[in-house]
């Protein structure tokens, strides 16, 4: 084992607030794993909250593990170092359970060269019972686990801080120590929420197409995701602080969950109902943020949603802490929260119309109109605030070019406005490609030729360079590509990333299709039947597919719906 390795994790616990180590012996070792780096990995509220969770318990000891950042990659391999864990540099080997947090399909190749530089097996179906059981959960793993079928044993579907809790009871039960590993995964595979693929079996017809999952009735037929109904019952907020992380905050989450029926949005259908954190519960969390002297990062899938939004900003600006949020909407942005942002030094405020053009933005039911982003640019220039970002997609469903030329006309009209306002600031566009989510009405959406879409990117750009203060920033369309493909993926793009991860990573992706010949085209570029068996058929997130297909035939109309209400009983999810 390198010392100097071993020595600068020592040093990076060493700028670390909150972490805990337990004494040998009285504990199973958890191995906590995010596939990404460390900077990235401790601003994940969610890696927080499960390792609170683990550690909570008397009979687990949670240890970190992150991705070594690239100059580092090497020196694993040349010294044949196994990747260690931050708390005790343990090899991750030697971890009976390893257990990754995934948010980002980008970031399956970084599984696999993580289990590669940690000595374990990449495939399950090779482990032994002298292996680590590896499992995995995160938004990914809920909503299509399947592309990484190969590799995780286990798969946690939903909210994690109850699941965890349950599996972990039946793991560490002393009466299951010499259960074999299959029978034990078959034990793990009776837990509420507990996926595990080696018990359903992918069938595939004649034109390699699926034609069934099956499965005895040993282990349920469909999944069910698992969602915490009173957010108070856990404690959503930083436990780890560290000055190297991407947002050096002290993060809490308000609201779990969106109820505005986004129709693109994966979190708004896997994480529905709409819930709150009562204020109380917030308040309590400040005086620690103030007493490590942190700025406060809300976080939620809109805070201008949570009911409560400007006593909770007006608390935390009479107690002279500053502030940031994850995102609002411009429909609910308030002057308090806009004021609150602007006293706390935040030069840029973020909107996402998502669209340019009235009738993308009622096919997505995003519910945003040009009034709302004029009224929250008025709001963030009274209260000083200079540069606005807006987020956009391109490729959405029946997307013409008259919509795209919608894209620069209301950039254009909303700088024109900002100068009108006396803001000679910034205009910043940040435009993704869109990529159709599982488990969302669009799941059977094709994708936009990329190559129409680059030209699209190029028309914007070409369109907006003779404005001043105006940026255009493009996510890139080779990285889109490869996250249609795993975002819809069924088991055999699971060799794919396997075949990849063997020649070099992400890279090798599109050469790895080649090899098993399989057509990207039929992942992303084809809208997929009604009647189809989908990958993650075997998960149920609450509601039917009837229910999504119905939402496609609304937006395909640009009829709007209404969001979550007290009451509502149309997907299934509040029975």
């Amino acid at each position: 084992m390198n010392w100097k390795l071993k020595q600068q994790l020592q040093e990076m616990l060493k700028q670390e607030q909150g972490y805990k180590i337990f004494p040998g012996g009285f504990r199973k070792r958890f191995a906590l794993a995010y596939p990404n780096s460390y900077f990235v990995g401790m601003s994940n509220l969610g890696f927080h909250i499960i390792y609170d969770q683990i550690n909570n318990r008397n009979d687990s000891a949670c240890e970190r593990f992150f991705l070594p950042d690239k100059n580092l990659i090497d020196d694993y391999t040349r010294t044949h170092t196994p990747l260690m864990s931050m708390e005790t540099q343990t090899p991750l080997h030697d971890f009976a359970l390893i257990g990754f947090a995934i948010s980002f399909e980008m970031d399956y190749f970084n599984i696999l060269q993580m289990l590669s530089l940690g000595k374990v097996k990449l495939l399950a179906n090779e482990r032994t019972e002298k292996d680590p059981i590896v499992i995995a959960g995160g938004p990914c793993a809920t909503f299509n686990p399947e592309p990484l079928s190969l590799f995780i044993d286990a798969f946690i579907i939903g909210e994690g801080e109850e699941t965890i809790n349950n599996f972990l009871d039946v793991y560490n039960d002393p009466s299951n120590e010499n259960l074999s590993r299959k029978e034990l995964l078959f034990k793990l595979a009776q837990v509420p929420g507990v996926y595990v693929p080696c018990f359903y079996d992918h069938i595939y017809d004649e034109n390699n197409k699926l034609s069934a999952i099956k499965t005895n009735d040993t282990v349920p037929q469909k999944v069910s995701r698992q969602w915490i109904r009173d957010l108070d019952a856990y404690d959503g907020k930083t436990v780890i602080t560290t000055e190297n992380t991407e947002f050096n905050l002290f993060l809490i989450e308000t609201s779990r969950g969106c109820g505005r029926h986004c129709r693109f949005c994966m979190a708004g259908y896997c994480f529905r109902k709409p819930r709150h954190r009562s204020l109380d519960k917030l308040l309590s969390y400040l005086p620690q943020a103030k007493n490590l002297n942190k700025k406060v990062g809300l976080m939620g899938p809109a805070i201008s949603d949570y009911p409560q939004i400007n006593e909770l900003c007006s608390h935390i600006r009479n107690q002279n802490m500053p502030m940031s949020v994850a995102s609002f909407r411009a429909d609910s942005v308030t002057q308090e929260l806009v004021n609150a942002l602007a006293q706390s030094g935040q030069r840029t405020l973020t909107l996402a119309p998502e669209a340019g053009s009235e009738k993308i933005r009622h096919i997505i039911n995003k519910g945003i109109e040009e009034e709302h982003l004029f009224k929250s640019i008025s709001m963030g220039i009274n209260a000083g605030v200079k540069n606005y970002r807006l987020y956009i997609m391109v490729g959405l469903p029946n997307e013409d070019e008259n919509d795209i030329k919608a894209i620069v006309d209301m950039t254009i009209c909303l700088k024109q406005y900002m100068e009108k306002l006396g803001s000679k600031g910034t205009l910043t566009l940040s435009i993704n490609p869109f990529i159709a989510k599982p488990c969302t009405p669009f799941q059977w959406s094709a994708m936009a030729d990329l190559k129409q879409t680059e030209k699209y990117f190029k028309y914007i750009k070409s369109e907006l360079k003779k404005y001043k203060n105006i940026e255009v920033q493009f996510e890139s369309t080779r990285e889109s590509f490869i996250q249609g493909i795993l975002a819809r993926g069924d088991r055999k793009i699971s060799q794919v990333i396997y075949e990849a991860h063997l020649n070099g990573g992400s890279k090798a992706f599109k050469r790895a299709l080649k090899t098993f010949k399989i057509n990207a085209d039929d992942y992303l570029y084809r809208n997929f039947d009604k009647e189809e068996l989908l990958p993650w058929d075997s998960l149920d997130m609450g509601f039917t597919k009837d229910y999504l297909w119905k939402e496609l035939q609304t937006a395909l109309q640009e009829k709007h719906t209404i969001q979550c209400f007290d009451g509502c009983k149309r997907c299934g999810v509040c029975k």
